[in-house]
């Protein structure tokens, strides 16, 4: 398998390096590394160990579709009733419908949960999250700089955070209506806001808990929670993972044009 870094990354994991120098807080096997300025020390390789990228609710197993319990608080998602159809057209059509199908960027919080690991790079100004998934990359400012004026459609939306005693908390906005949640075509709007917490709860395992809202097609927001797990692996990193749209375009599987190219 061909594997790279490209020069940014290198950049940035230098800078990582230099900034952060993690020290040592507690005792045993509870230790959490902190970085230099006290925060919890994110850094790493995770991956979560459930099967919400092919349903965020209960499901049944099927071929090619791993039975799982649902990461959503009451297993319940509030649509509005026209939601509701588009979400069972979706699922309908999933084969061919899901963004996923079409080589696109997953989206938050969809990326955090895919099949893929990820890695966290962080400064005190600043946290940067490389996904193996299709090379996509967040970048979480810390700096208490707020959103740019919208609205504006990204992928991966805009991400900025704020430390509440030992959670990272993310706010993200201005995202794009052509992602879903999961496999199973539930979907937003443009609309969407989604705030995120990172919480550690012991060297190794992050408290991952998402808060969503969208008023065009829910009845009030609904939160998801789950773990992730770092990667423990001596040769632990995260690899390439290619998938080229205009290839699945070429030959005829994709129902719609290929969007341009956005960074986000």
């Amino acid at each position: 398998m061909r594997i790279q870094l490209s020069v940014w990354t290198i950049a940035t994991i230098a800078t990582v390096l230099s900034c952060a120098q993690p020290s040592e807080a507690g005792q045993g096997s509870a230790k959490q590394l902190r970085t230099k300025d006290g925060r919890p020390d994110l850094s790493g390789i995770w991956q979560v160990l459930n099967t919400a990228a092919w349903d965020i609710q209960d499901h049944s197993g099927q071929l090619g579709v791993p039975a799982g319990q649902g990461v959503i608080a009451g297993n319940e998602i509030p649509y509005q009733p026209w939601a509701l159809k588009k979400k069972q057209e979706n699922f309908a059509n999933r084969a061919t419908a899901d963004p996923e199908a079409k080589c696109f960027l997953p989206g938050v919080p969809r990326a955090t949960y895919m099949p893929f690991p990820f890695q966290i790079l962080q400064t005190p100004g600043g946290v940067v999250i490389a996904y193996e998934y299709v090379h996509a990359v967040r970048h979480i400012y810390v700096n208490g700089s707020p959103h740019p004026a919208g609205p504006i459609q990204w992928w991966m939306g805009d991400s900025r955070g704020r430390w509440e005693g030992d959670t990272l908390i993310v706010d993200v906005v201005h995202f794009t209506d052509q992602t879903w949640f999961d496999r199973a075509g539930n979907f937003h709007s443009e609309a969407l806001h989604v705030v995120e917490r990172y919480t550690p709860v012991g060297p190794d395992h992050l408290q991952y808990e998402v808060t969503t809202e969208d008023p065009k097609v829910f009845t009030r927001p609904w939160k998801m929670s789950m773990l992730l797990y770092r990667r423990k692996e001596p040769r632990a990193r995260i690899l390439e993972y290619e998938c080229y749209s205009y290839a699945l375009d070429e030959k005829g599987l994709l129902p719609n044009p290929v969007p341009p190219d956005d960074i986000r």
